[in-house]
Parts: C-alpha cells; structure tokens; sequence
C-alpha cells in the first residue's frame, strides 16, 4: 500500500511542503491541495498532481524560500520547463536549475512587466557555442509564452541556455557565460586586426567559434594538440599577419583562463584566421 505524505508547511492553495518515508522532505502540486491543510496532516498519494524532489539540503532550503514568492502558475510552469529539458538532455541536470533558472524566469517577467528590457551582448556567441541548449531554451520560451501570453526577447533566450549549459556541464551560469564574453572580445580582436566585419550567422563565424571553445577547453585540461610537421613555420613564413594575430589571440586567452596553451593551437589558429581574412578579399581557401 503506498505510504501518505505528511504536510509540513501550506505555502498556497496548490502549492505545499510534505515529508515522506520514502523520499524525504518535497514539494507537492495539486489543484486545491493545500487548501485547509495543516502541519501533520496526511496526503494521498492520489491526490498529488507533481511531486518535487530535492536531494540536495542546500538547494532544497534555498528553492523553499524561493516558492512564496512566485505564483501557483510559474511554479507549476517550471516544474513542467526543467521536466522537459531533462528529457531533452537525456542526461542529469544539476539540481541547482532548479533554484537559478526559476529565480531568473521570475526576475526576467518581472523587467518585462515593467517595460524594461533585456539586453544579451553575448547572445551571437552563446548561440554558436551551445546550439543544443539554445535550441532548447527556445523551446521554453515557446512554453512561456503559450502558457503565461508573454514573449521572451531572443537575448532571453541566451541566457536560459547558459543555465541549460550550466546544469549540464555542472559549471556556473558566471563560467558558462565567461567563454561567451571572451570568445566576443577574441572575435572583436580579430575584426580590428584583420580590418573585417565577421558575419555572425555564416558558417565562417560558427567554425571559428567552436574552434576557440575546443582550444579554450583544451587549455583548461592542459591536452596537447598533434602538430604536422614544420607546419608552424611554413604558416609564420606564409601567413605572418594571421600567425602573429593567433598568437595574440593565445596570449588573451591565456590570461583570461590563466592556464598555458599548446603550441601547436597557434597552428590551426591561424588557419581559420586565413580563412577569414581570404574571405574578405574574395579568395577561396
């Protein structure tokens, strides 16, 4: 027979505080379900719609004291938000989404509401960078918008995928957007050096990015990169504005990350920076 779940705290009509022998201290959704509920009273297990768990102590405290200051409605919504993005995963999210991406939805409608708007200067970089997540994150604001009538700006959209990224990666949001913020200053370097405009949506800009994020991961674990053979100094002789602007490019990262690069990433550096630089006088590489 399964066992009831004990009323802690009535936080709303639909919205309660339980404890349970099997899964410990949750939030309960149900409509009219804290309605009249006090402490030590019991809940069926039938009669709850969602049940929430947290098995983190740290989390679980800080999304308790979260909850009252949302509505039956989002607090239902997000549940449903960090459900989907889970199956859309397919892999465990780190239990902090539960907390950062609630309270930044919360804060985000809260702007909206008042007519301020939400700017993402990094929004070109973070849709290269993560395109699952980003994907994902506009599905949610889809969700929001169907549900709640309101219509999350695409630099909103950024920012929810730096949280998806987060709880994947089980980096901060602060991290997850740090490769976002440098890879716009290493983008802005080149298109000063190089005298271009570097189109954000082509294909040249998306290769490019990706190829600072593997070189940036790279740096971070220390991984060596395999170097052909005297290719470094045919580059150097070759393509010397683009080799001597790779270097550059590791010399800004490296103090960023504050870890040393391979040698060799210089190399592969200064061929998409060739690439780019062909691009804008209307060779092919």
């Amino acid at each position: 027979m399964a066992q009831p779940f004990r009323v802690e705290k009535a936080l709303n009509n639909n919205v309660l505080i339980a404890s349970h022998p099997a899964y410990g201290e949750v939030v309960l959704i149900g409509k009219g379900i804290g309605f009249g509920k006090k402490r030590g009273d019991e809940i069926a297990e039938s009669a709850v719609e969602k049940c929430f768990v947290l098995k983190n102590e740290r989390e679980q405290e800080q999304y308790k004291k979260l909850l009252p200051e949302l509505s039956e409605e989002l607090i239902a919504l997000m549940n449903e938000v960090i459900q989907h993005i889970t199956r859309r995963v397919d892999a465990p999210l780190d239990e902090h989404i539960h907390v950062a991406l609630t309270d930044h939805i919360a804060f985000t409608l809260k702007r909206l509401e008042q007519g301020l708007d939400v700017k993402n200067p990094f929004l070109a970089e973070t849709k290269s960078l993560y395109p699952l997540e980003y994907e994902i994150a506009g599905e949610v604001a889809g969700m929001i918008e169907r549900r709640l009538g309101v219509v999350l700006p695409e630099g909103e959209t950024g920012f929810i995928a730096l949280h998806i990224h987060s709880a994947i990666s089980k980096q901060t949001v602060s991290e997850a957007n740090q490769y976002s913020q440098l890879i716009a200053k290493l983008v802005e370097i080149v298109e000063q050096q190089l005298g271009v405009e570097i189109d954000r949506e082509s294909i040249h800009y998306l290769r490019f990015v990706r190829h600072l994020r593997y070189a940036i991961e790279r740096m971070k674990k220390g991984e060596k990169v395999e170097e052909p053979k005297n290719l470094s100094k045919i580059l150097k002789e070759a393509y010397p504005l683009c080799y001597n602007l790779a270097w550059k490019l590791i010399k800004v990262m490296q103090q960023t990350i504050r870890q040393p690069a391979d040698d060799a990433e210089a190399v592969y550096l200064t061929l998409h920076l060739q690439r780019l630089a062909e691009k804008k006088s209307g060779t092919t590489a």
